[in-house]
Order: structure tokens, then C-alpha cells, then sequence
């Protein structure tokens, strides 16, 4: 049989064993980090995938050998050798193996090593240091730049419930986070809804319980514990999901929240925010820390009461109104003449200018959220996926020119 069949699902980490009931710690591990999004097959057939390219979008590669394996070495270090080739990361778990055989296979580039059965928490550690490196870590014909950087804050905020938000703010990171493969652009979001944030959900990711144990510790919050609290999406896209379990909007204060912006900001080129649909008291610290702040509204009057108590919300807590964007969603198409109409009338009758104008993805939208996949990947020539991409290559072209002005 073929090794992978993928249908429907995005394959993102493979095991290669001769038996994987040898290992049952990482069926468990590999089902809780990537849902079931991995795969397994023994050293022939991974070899055989291999040389047809289908292991060539595969995130991580688990490598597992026990004492049997090492009469036949030859075929799992040319596997291994084969896997770093094309750039994949790779776990090296061993049960009961000789110094010499885990010192060939060592020397043939396993990123990582991890005796079974596991150490507590050492399989979660080890897709941590990986997937930290493979975000942060720039090409290695590219010289390494300083650690701080100074990423622009943008945070996305829905003026009523149904406008999109969320879906807005997930396809802007991963648009922002693929405008050039080539560049060490490093982009982050931020799911700071709670209670019910759905970044994990839209991107198919598991709620980590690392992210409900920095919360409730906020007070010993720093680069580390940051770090091991993230999760990645296509090692593209760094993810700070809301956590598994429903938390009040106020566990953490404002301080918290500017601490935990700073230690993304210093990391990453872009940090968006998805925030929750009402308003907390450190949502006034998310404004101050905001480069720009994406209000998303439509076309009723949900929204134009709720887009007048925002802005009064603002003026009364002297906050910088400047700073917003607006962003209508659903907008009218360009032939549809009362929309534009009611548009005008809308913007008049607000007092507000809008810049960004969004049309109605469809299904398309829908279908997308519930497969767990942006825009980009299940329906690239959908409109609105086309004006989000036009939208993140303009900021990725601000971003260069604040930086070339600052140097």
C-alpha cells in the first residue's frame, strides 16, 4: 500500500518504525499534538514515499528504533540522510539501543533525541525547541539578525458579532507570514479571546494547556514560559491559541497583557490580535500598544451603534482614536450602485472614513473555517482571499520602510 494517502487532511508529522506497538507513548503524543494530522509506515515504505516526494511537505519526522533494529542499520540512516536532504526536522527516539548504533545515527543529523519510554513532558519539549527554531531560526545563507526586533502590533477587533473578525485576522497572519518565503519574516498571532477564540479551531490546531498554565502563573511570565506556550501552523505561523478550558477575560490585567505584546513584539515582524467581541479593561492597553487597530464592521446597525459607542469609549478614556482602521466586510461589489450608495451614507452619517473594503467570500469562507485551512490553501482565487493578500503586501512594504528610516 501506498504510505500516505492524504484525501482530505494535511499530513504534518510521520513516524517510521518497523512496529509502532512498540512505541505506544507516541501514537498518544503525536494524536495529542497533531490531532490526526500524522502519519506511519515502516522504513521501506518511508523510503519509497520518500523518493516520490511525498514526505517533502511533512513537518516532523520521528525516527523510532528499538534493540531488533540494530542488526539492519543501513536502511534507517540512508531514510534519516535522505529526510535532512530535503530540510525536515527529525526526532531520533531510541528504546534499549546500543552506544554505537545512536552514535550513527546521531552523526547522520537527527535534530533531536529522546530515550523511550519518555521522560514526562520530553516529546512536548522536543516539538517546542523544534518548531521555535524553525520559526525563529533564519536560512543559514542569511546572515542572523539581532534577537529584539520591533514587530508591528495589529490588533482585530469586530464591532459586532458576525462580521468576520476572527476570520479576517487568521487569514491577514498567514497572507503576512507567506508574502516571501525567502525573507525571515517571522508573524505571530495572538488569540486573546478566552473564552471562546476560535484561532485553534480555524487553523485546526490543539488548545495547549501550556497556554491556561501561563495565565493562571502570569506573574512569572517571561521568554521561556512564552515560548513553550506556542504552537506553529505549517512552521509558518507562531500561534497563541486561546486556551483548552473557558477562562474569564479579566484573569489576566493590563500590565500582563503589555508584557505578554512586548515579549511577542521583540520576537516576531507582525503580532495580530484576534481580541473577544467586547470590550475588558485591558483593552486599552492593546490600543496603546496597536501600530494600527483593525475595527471590522458591516453594513447594519449593530454595527454603526456599536462603531459610535467604541469611538465616544475612546475619546472619554483619551485613547488614540488615530489608530483605528476600518474595515468593512460584505462590502458591495463595484457594479452594485445602491450598495455604494448606502456605504456613502454610512460613512457620512458615522463621521468615518473606510479604507478597506472587503467583498463577501461565499461558502468558499465556511468551508475554509471548517476544514481548519486559510483561504490561501483551500481557495486562492477567492475574492476575498485576494484582497487580504493585496492588504498584507502593502503592510509587509510599510514595515520595510519604517525599518529602512529607523536604520
Amino acid at each position: 500500500m501506498a504510505l500516505i494517502k492524504l484525501k482530505e487532511r494535511v499530513i504534518e508529522a510521520f513516524a517510521a518504525t518497523r512496529d509502532i506497538k512498540k512505541f505506544p507513548q507516541l501514537s498518544a503524543e503525536l494524536s495529542n499534538q497533531f490531532a490526526k494530522n500524522w502519519a506511519v509506515g515502516s522504513f521501506r515504505e518511508a523510503m519509497e514515499s520518500l523518493k516520490r516526494g511525498s514526505l517533502d511537505v511533512i513537518d516532523i519526522v520521528v525516527i523510532c528504533v528499538d534493540k531488533s533494529d540494530e542488526a539492519d542499520m543501513e536502511p534507517i540512516l540512508e531514510f534519516l540522510k535522505g529526510v535532512k536532504e530535503r530540510g525536515a526536522k527529525t526526532i531520533l527516539i531510541a528504546s534499549d539501543v546500543g552506544p554505537a548504533a545512536l552514535h550513527q545515527l546521531m552523526r547522520q543529523g537527527a535534530d533531536d533525541f529522546i530515550p523511550y519510554p519518555f521522560p514526562e513532558g520530553a516529546f512536548n519539549d522536543s516539538l517546542t525547541r523544534l518548531r521555535e527554531a524553525e520559526i525563529a531560526g533564519p536560512p543559514a545563507n542569511q546572515p542572523v539578525e539581532p534577537t529584539r526586533r520591533r514587530g508591528m502590533v495589529l490588533p482585530v477587533y469586530g464591532m459586532a458579532g458576525g462580521v468576520g473578525a476572527s476570520t479576517f485576522a487568521v487569514n491577514l497572519a498567514w497572507e503576512l507570514a507567506n508574502h516571501d518565503r525567502k525573507s525571515n519574516t517571522r508573524v505571530i498571532i495572538l488569540d486573546f479571546n478566552f473564552q471562546s477564540g476560535s484561532v485553534a479551531t480555524y487553523l485546526d490546531l490543539p488548545r495547549r494547556d501550556a497556554v491556561a498554565e501561563l495565565l493562571t502563573d502570569i506573574e512569572n511570565l517571561n521568554a521561556d514560559t512564552f515560548a513553550q506556550s506556542l504552537t506553529s501552523f505549517k512552521s509558518r505561523l507562531a500561534v497563541f491559541t486561546a486556551p483548552p478550558e473557558t477562562m474569564p477575560l479579566d484573569i489576566i490585567d493590563g500590565n500582563s497583557i503589555h508584557n505578554l505584546i512586548t515579549l511577542a513584539r521583540e520576537k516576531y515582524d507582525f503580532v495580530i490580535i484576534d481580541l473577544p467581541p467586547i470590550l475588558v479593561g485591558w483593552t486599552s492597553d492593546v490600543v496603546q500598544a496597536a501600530d494600527t487597530f483593525f475595527s471590522l464592521i458591516s453594513l447594519d446597525m449593530r454595527s454603526a451603534q456599536n462603531l459610535m459607542r467604541f469611538i465616544r469609549t475612546l475619546k472619554a478614556e483619551d485613547l488614540p482614536e488615530e489608530k483605528l482602521e476600518f474595515v468593512l466586510n460584505f462590502a458591495p461589489s463595484f457594479t452594485d450602485i445602491n450598495g455604494k450608495a448606502r456605504t456613502k451614507r454610512f460613512c457620512d452619517n458615522l463621521g468615518v472614513d473606510i479604507n478597506i473594503m472587503l467583498p463577501d467570500g461565499g461558502k468558499a469562507v465556511l468551508n475554509s473555517c471548517d476544514q481548519g485551512n486559510p483561504l490561501a490553501e483551500t481557495a486562492a482565487k477567492n475574492a476575498l482571499r485576494k484582497e487580504i493578500k493585496k492588504l498584507a503586501g502593502s503592510l509587509v512594504e510599510l514595515s520595510q520602510e519604517i525599518k529602512a528610516a529607523i536604520v
